[in-house]
């Protein structure tokens, strides 16, 4: 797909909420569309953190793998999240494994790309950076409630 048939796809998904018009014309640059079937890797632990990817539609666990044994799902993610974070700060390297639970459309967002743009324009930088701000706390609460164990019955 084209940037400009990207555009409306970028404006739709809730982390871009809200951005203005130029600065997401200027993402559609570096976009681009991908889709998992079923049981396919999104990201893989060690690999290359190349792009910050806006699910569309679809669901993902977020797994660590342990060598030997069944990996751990650590969270799982749908249409309206995003998925991945580490290509922010070197070694730019994932962390564990996303795979897709059922078929997964997605935007990409091209990592160098997104961090040229964040220099060149302080704008958009801070706007991009705000919402990876806001999902970040958004993870970090359901951590908090999920360490705390909120919803299991006391005996």
């Amino acid at each position: 797909m084209k940037a400009e048939e990207l555009l409306p796809l970028l404006g739709a998904h809730p982390f871009l909420d809200g951005l203005p018009a130029a600065h997401l014309a200027r993402l559609a640059e570096g976009a681009f569309a991908r889709s998992f079937p079923e049981g396919a890797f999104l990201l893989r632990e060690g690999g290359e953190a190349d792009a910050l990817y806006l699910l569309a539609q679809g669901r993902v666990t977020l797994e660590i793998h342990r060598p030997g044994r069944d990996p751990v799902q650590v969270e799982s993610l749908a249409g309206g999240d995003i998925l991945g974070l580490h290509w922010l700060f070197p070694p730019r390297r994932w962390v564990l494994d996303a795979r897709a639970v059922t078929p997964v459309r997605s935007i990409g967002l091209d990592a160098g790309h997104l961090r040229a743009c964040s220099d060149a324009d302080p704008a958009l930088g801070y706007a991009v950076s705000l919402r990876l701000l806001r999902q970040l706390y958004a993870r970090l609460e359901r951590v908090r409630l999920q360490r705390l164990d909120v919803y299991r019955a006391e005996p």
